[in-house]
């Protein structure tokens, strides 16, 4: 069995001494190695020493950087290059993956939470795109998942989903685009 190391720290040495001594004068006989290592981890604060051995173990998980998601800078540079400086749709791209990021960008722009109605959202898509068709979007948008409708098309609600990465990478170069 490999050893696997746990370091131990104590915000106070004296404490510490305290409380091992406390446990080794409980004992009539020598403890054991297994014993040694609880009273240990007690003194320091832990219940036992697989409680030690636990905490550390969870702070590696914690501690391990999340993995960095992969962004496709290709179709993000696609992508914006439908969008005028103002951040405006310029047009609608013949691929779908690019109308998919286009579709992330706008849906970006709507509150979340907020019920509209379907007159509103065209408005709203009106504003945010160059090419008169307001009414593709919103399907698409709903299509894709970026929105839910009631039947009667009065109750639009943006769902509250995780962009993809290239998807967030688009957003955040257009509002940098927009603010700048």
């Amino acid at each position: 069995m490999s050893k696997q190391v746990f370091p131990l720290n104590s915000p106070d040495i004296s404490a510490f001494a305290r409380a091992l001594g406390r446990q080794l004068q409980a004992r009539e006989a020598p403890p054991s190695h297994l014993e040694v290592m609880n009273m240990l981890a007690r003194a320091a604060g832990y219940r036992n020493f697989q409680h030690l051995r636990a905490a550390h173990a969870a702070e590696a998980r914690l501690d391990t950087p999340a993995l960095v998601a992969v962004v496709d800078f290709r179709l993000v540079e696609r992508a914006l290059t439908q969008f005028d400086a103002a951040g405006r749709l310029l047009r609608w791209p013949s691929r779908r993956q690019i109308q998919q990021l286009c579709l992330w960008a706008l849906w970006s722009r709507f509150p979340a939470g907020v019920s509209l109605h379907e007159r509103e959202v065209n408005a709203r898509l009106s504003a945010e795109h160059a090419f008169g068709d307001a009414a593709l979007l919103r399907r698409d948008l709903c299509g894709l998942g970026l929105f839910t409708r009631s039947r009667d098309g009065s109750d639009y609600r943006r769902q509250e989903l995780s962009p993809p990465p290239e998807a967030r990478e688009l957003i955040r170069r257009l509002r940098s685009r927009e603010a700048g």
